[in-house]
């Protein structure tokens, strides 16, 4: 059996970028994490469930990366930086351009999008394909993977059941909620997968 850890993100810092000649998408792959995002980081992957981690992948976002450095101290490994794992794109140049009811357009028709961004079919299907990848790769192995979170829960879709309650998103595997609304910082899903890289279990591993 070969085990991935799939985590978000810890908490960014806030900043202004009303003078940053950066594009927009420039600007979230350079968001770093807050002092709070920092020690919600430490705390969280210190557990003893990130012990012997074998093979440690995160998105190139420098927020994923300074989340991830926290697992490649505890287990004395390198970070394995991946661009397809990385947030969902908007395809905007600026906040204003978001239309209203963006997530909840996208969430309901999987090939919404805007502009040059990403629908979330692309989404899913291009974390589909590095997990399987991965797995491929990584026999038998314990994998942790730092990401995001519209992308985890995009990928989640492919194996999850999804209700709509009270606005919040219920995940089910197997009949048993994994997520209840919202993604906490380093919010984690243990998936395990079997010989023939096909999943058995999904489990949200709480702190």
């Amino acid at each position: 059996m070969t085990t991935i850890y799939l985590i978000r993100h810890s908490k960014p810092l806030k900043v202004n970028n009303t003078f940053n000649s950066d594009n927009l998408q420039i600007q979230n792959e350079k968001s770093s994490l807050s002092i709070d995002g920092e020690q919600i980081a430490q705390e969280k992957l210190n557990k003893n469930e990130f012990a012997n981690i074998d093979i440690l992948f995160s998105s190139n976002y420098v927020r994923a990366i300074q989340t991830a450095k926290y697992l490649s101290a505890k287990n004395d490994i390198e970070i394995n930086i991946i661009s397809d794992l990385g947030e969902r794109k908007f395809g905007i140049d600026s906040w204003d351009q978001l239309p209203e009811n963006f997530e909840r357009k996208q969430f309901l028709d999987e090939n919404y999008k805007i502009g040059d961004g990403e629908s979330q079919k692309e989404v899913s299907n291009r974390m589909y394909s590095i997990i399987m990848k991965v797995l491929k790769e990584n026999k038998n192995k314990r994998i942790a993977i730092v990401s995001h979170a519209t992308a985890i829960s995009y990928l989640l879709k492919k194996w999850c059941d999804i209700q709509v309650i009270d606005d919040k998103l219920r995940y089910s595997f197997n009949n048993n909620i994994i997520l209840d609304g919202y993604f906490n910082y380093c919010e984690t899903f243990k998936l395990v997968f079997d010989e023939n890289n096909e999943i058995i279990n999904i489990e949200n591993i709480k702190f």
